[in-house]
């Protein structure tokens, strides 16, 4: 069984995955391609946006901690993505303030039921196989956010001035200025290849992506229409 993981495999992976979860639930498809967007439905989105970072730091931190008790080098590459990470949350904490949604409100809204099973998938997939898991979902995010971010963030800003999406656009620059999305696979394929298998992998990104279709469903059941089909 191989452990290398096969980049162009998992991004044409993901890419399959994704078009299947933009199939199964309404707008989500026009909301990530910035054909469509609603005020309620994107302060929602990035109040979790928020509260996810997060929660996706501590995830990371602990990942983190499994990987000193084994290759330095891999935790050398996952202390410096958790680095460049912490605090990036008060960029969209600004645009929420635009949107008039405040701190405390933020700190008062709890997390979707799929964003906690996606952390508790995550916590136990660590203890059980050590850092890969957690490196893969930090690639996942990276790759969704290099191909969608930028439109969601110009409908956003057409729909409700740039005034409210100054944060969103910071944080894609200095993503695209570190080069997260190549540092997380090199980061990833390390971690495969120490702790883990090119299986797991696949298997993890199918099980992240239905993760995030119920995260949509949730989301749009709660601002927008009546509930989603599942």
């Amino acid at each position: 069984m191989t452990r290398a993981l096969d980049r162009e495999r998992l991004e044409k992976l993901a890419a399959e995955l994704t078009e299947k979860q933009f199939e199964g639930v309404p707008r989500v498809r026009e909301f990530h391609e910035g054909t469509w967007t609603d005020r309620r439905y994107y302060t929602r989105y990035l109040k979790e946006v928020v509260l996810q970072i997060r929660l996706n730091n501590v995830a990371d931190a602990y990942a983190l901690y499994k990987a000193s008790y084994g290759d330095y080098r891999l935790a050398g590459k996952l202390a410096r993505y958790l680095a460049d990470e912490i605090g990036h949350e008060g960029m969209f904490v600004g645009d929420l303030a635009q949107l008039g949604v405040s701190l405390e409100e933020i700190d008062a809204t709890r997390v979707f039921p799929a964003t906690a099973k996606t952390m508790g998938y995550l916590r136990m997939a660590t203890d059980e196989r050590g850092p890969a898991p957690v490196a893969l979902w930090d690639w996942y995010l990276e790759w969704w956010s290099d191909r969608y971010m930028q439109a969601i963030t110009d409908a956003a800003a057409q729909a409700f001035g740039t005034r409210c999406t100054r944060g969103a656009q910071a944080h894609l620059d200095l993503d695209a200025s570190h080069g997260h999305d190549d540092m997380m696979f090199e980061t990833t394929a390390k971690a495969v290849e120490l702790y883990g298998t090119a299986r797991d992998a696949y298997a993890d990104l199918e099980i992240f992506i239905d993760l995030g279709k119920e995260l949509y469903v949730q989301l749009h059941d709660e601002t927008v229409g009546t509930p989603a089909a599942r």
